[in-house]
């Protein structure tokens, strides 16, 4: 039973003090992703496997200009 009302908002520990990042909620297959200053606003809900896809993109520095 894993329903993403239940599940917690995580920020990155790096996050500055004055909140400026996203704040992700992560289940088996979607990650919820919101902006942590609008935490009662919109949430972008992408595929788990879409997610992986773009963070090693992003550690790859594929993502680079």
């Amino acid at each position: 039973m894993c329903s993403a009302e239940k599940l917690a908002w995580r920020k990155s520990s790096y996050s500055n003090s004055n909140s400026a990042c996203v704040e992700l909620r992560i289940s088996r297959s979607t990650v919820g992703v919101r902006d942590s200053k609008q935490q009662g606003g919109p949430v972008v809900t992408v595929g788990a496997a879409a997610m992986r896809a773009f963070l090693g993109a992003v550690a790859d520095g594929r993502l680079d200009r």
